[in-house]
């Protein structure tokens, strides 16, 4: 089987069990093109809803929640207890740490990235969303980042802590609001590599992967290149003389 076709499988599982025994079930976190395929199946399923989650609005690496479909119940209710959150505090006094640095000592203790949420950096630390069948043992053995000692505790996922957005505002003109132009403006790469990068899968719009570089953006729609960050079209203006399109957008740094 390809990957995707086991991760097609894995999730028609999830909602097997939702909609056959009647409970709430969830996958792991899944990737952008992994919430497409989820969305893709869950569409053609009948007898559940779903919905993703991360832990927190903005989240980019989301588990997809099954619910039965007459079941009365709140998005809130039926996500409570799929995840946490792992605390890590740093000494002040130490280098500064990545996302890259957490994300590589995690995975240098055999930690399965589907069992990991977003990593969320600040100056003092990281939090960091998981599933809760791995809380112990990153307790017991997550004692270092790099050569950084850290301290770790697990905290609920309603206090998760955000840090504050850094952004750049971005003011341009684009022949057209398509998003290989959108995500060249926005990330400054030439036209022709925006194209490529959304056909290789490598950009996704309101957190779904998609793979047509002529796809229309609106305002207000939040664009990933996975590898450079993320961004959104905040505004788009009157079109000049010349058949251009003025924008601006919002890019996180």
């Amino acid at each position: 089987m390809t990957k995707d076709e086991v991760t097609r499988a894995r999730i028609s599982d999830r909602i097997d069990q939702c909609r056959d025994g009647y409970y709430v079930t969830g996958t792991d976190f899944l990737d952008s093109h992994e919430q497409s395929i989820a969305m893709s199946e869950a569409r053609s399923a009948g007898g559940v809803r779903v919905f993703m989650y991360g832990g927190y609005d903005d989240a980019e690496r989301r588990m997809m929640i099954c619910i039965p479909a007459d079941l009365e119940l709140s998005d809130e209710d039926a996500a409570d207890g799929l995840a946490e959150v792992l605390r890590i505090t740093k000494p002040a006094a130490s280098r500064e740490l990545s996302h890259r640095d957490y994300l590589g000592s995690m995975l240098a203790l055999g930690i399965d990235r589907r069992l990991t949420g977003d990593i969320l950096v600040r100056e003092d630390g990281a939090d960091i969303v998981i599933m809760p069948e791995i809380a112990q043992f990153l307790m017991r053995e997550f004692s270092s980042v790099g050569r950084v000692e850290i301290k770790t505790e697990i905290i609920g996922i309603k206090d998760l802590m955000i840090p504050e957005a850094r952004f750049e505002m971005i003011s341009g003109s684009i022949s057209s609001p398509r998003l290989d132009s959108v995500i060249s403006a926005a990330f400054r790469i030439p036209r022709a590599k925006a194209a490529e990068a959304v056909r290789s899968g490598l950009v996704s719009v309101d957190h779904v992967e998609c793979l047509k570089p002529d796809a229309r953006v609106a305002e207000g729609m939040s664009l990933v290149l996975r590898g450079k960050g993320k961004a959104v079209l905040e505004e788009t203006g009157e079109t000049s003389r010349k058949g251009r399109t003025r924008i601006r957008i919002k890019r996180f740094i």
